[in-house]
């Protein structure tokens, strides 16, 4: 996983100005009967919290709030997250609030996150949703690592949000995902770039939908969570979902179409908490914000 850092480091826009290139790393192990985090690097504008225990019949579940020290993402930031699970961990990763991505100009911002899930490991990355301001530009790129019989649940989001009310659409997002086995077999390799302005028209490819997320659930099919369970959980609270299997039987991947911000990330907690049960073998502890 140390290609990571080169990436982030290697990037350095010509007159992009100040940016930030950082890139936090975290190592999580079985020991002690429980999960526990083994090496933290964890620079400006990452910041995290101790590990929680909050699953007394389930001690071997940790789980961790990872927070932004700055005000969101900016023109020409490089963020970088590596997260390495090893064999018989299992870790809850999420976030303390959505993400605001500000006006990027000319200069998009990127966020590169890799996951290394090692054999009987579990990883559950459930940030809050991506907010674009007017004029932001953002690559989301994600890549996965699984060893046999990982399991993981990896999801992400954006919604789009003026603060003056004039319903300005944010410049672009593109969206990358690579999951591949530790020999090297690539299971699902997918791109899509959507256009801000496009998503606000009359002919968007959300239709009336203004927000999206998208999750990947990974493991055996014994784990997998029902189809109709995941969609009843999102049409529970207003929004549309729709669930199938990845390719190469890598586990299924989920879509979601939400009316706002608020309404999507209550979807996507609604949808992770089936699938975090199905793969985890206990409902997800309530997340104080």
């Amino acid at each position: 996983m140390s290609d990571v850092g080169e990436e982030v480091r290697g990037i350095s826009p010509e007159g992009a100005g100040r940016s930030r290139h950082s890139q936090a790393r975290l190592v999580f192990v079985r020991g002690g009967g429980t999960t526990v985090l083994s090496r933290q690097v964890v620079p400006y504008p990452f910041h995290i919290t101790r590990p929680f225990r909050m699953y007394p019949d389930h001690p071997d579940i940790a789980t961790l709030y990872l927070q932004s020290a700055s005000g969101g993402l900016y023109r020409a930031d490089r963020l970088g997250l590596d997260i390495t699970a090893r064999p018989g961990s299992r870790a809850h990763v999420t976030t303390q609030s959505a993400t605001v991505v500000h006006d990027t100009g000319a200069f998009a911002a990127r966020q590169d996150t890799r996951l290394a899930i090692a054999g009987d490991a579990g990883l559950a990355l459930h940030p809050d949703p991506m907010i674009l301001f007017p004029g932001a530009a953002l690559d989301l790129d994600t890549r996965i690592v699984v060893g046999p019989d990982a399991r993981a649940i990896v999801s992400e989001g954006f919604a789009s949000h003026d603060p003056t009310g004039m319903g300005r659409p944010f410049a672009r997002i593109g969206l990358s995902l690579r999951i591949e086995t530790e020999e090297g077999r690539i299971l699902v390799n997918e791109r899509s770039t959507l256009d801000g302005a496009s998503l606000a028209g009359p002919a968007s490819p959300l239709g009336t939908y203004a927000a999206y997320g998208s999750m990947a659930i990974l493991g055996g099919v014994e784990g997998h969570p029902d189809i109709a369970a995941l969609q009843g959980a999102a049409d529970a609270v207003g929004c549309l979902c729709g669930a199938s299997p990845l390719p190469n039987a890598a586990g299924l991947a989920v879509r979601v179409l939400a009316p706002s911000g608020g309404a999507l990330s209550t979807a996507m907690d609604a949808v992770f908490a089936v699938a975090f049960e199905a793969l985890f073998g206990v409902a997800p502890a309530r997340r104080r914000k």
